[in-house]
C-alpha cells in the first residue's frame, strides 16, 4: 500500500511557488529540494497564477466574498420557496379534484 498523503500548509505552498516565480529557479530544482513531486509544484504554480493572493485557502474551501455568500444564501431560499410552491400546487389540485 502507498504512503499516507502529506498535507502542506498554505505558507509552504506559497514559499515553494515564490522560489520558482520570483527567484527564477526551475520547478524540478525546487521540488527536489523540498522533497515534493514536480507535477505537484507545477499545479501549485498554476493555481497561484490564476488566483493570486487567495490561492490555497485550505480545507478545500475557497474564501468567498460577501456577495458570493449572499448569492448562495438567496439560491438556498429560492429553492425552499419553489419546493413550498410545488407542494401548494399539488394540494390545490388534490382538493379541486376531491370536490368533484
Amino acid at each position: 500500500m502507498g504512503s499516507p498523503r502529506r498535507k502542506h500548509s498554505r505558507e509552504f505552498k506559497l514559499e515553494a511557488v515564490k522560489q520558482v516565480v520570483q527567484q527564477g529557479r526551475s520547478v524540478s530544482e525546487v521540488a527536489n529540494g523540498l522533497g515534493i513531486n514536480a507535477n505537484l509544484l507545477t499545479r501549485w504554480k498554476t493555481q497561484f497564477e490564476k488566483e493570486g493572493a487567495v490561492a490555497f485557502p485550505g480545507h478545500g474551501r475557497r474564501s468567498e466574498t460577501e456577495a458570493e455568500a449572499e448569492i448562495r444564501r438567496l439560491k438556498r431560499e429560492l429553492s425552499i420557496a419553489q419546493q413550498e410552491r410545488d407542494i401548494l400546487k399539488k394540494a390545490a389540485a388534490y382538493f379541486a379534484n376531491a370536490k368533484n
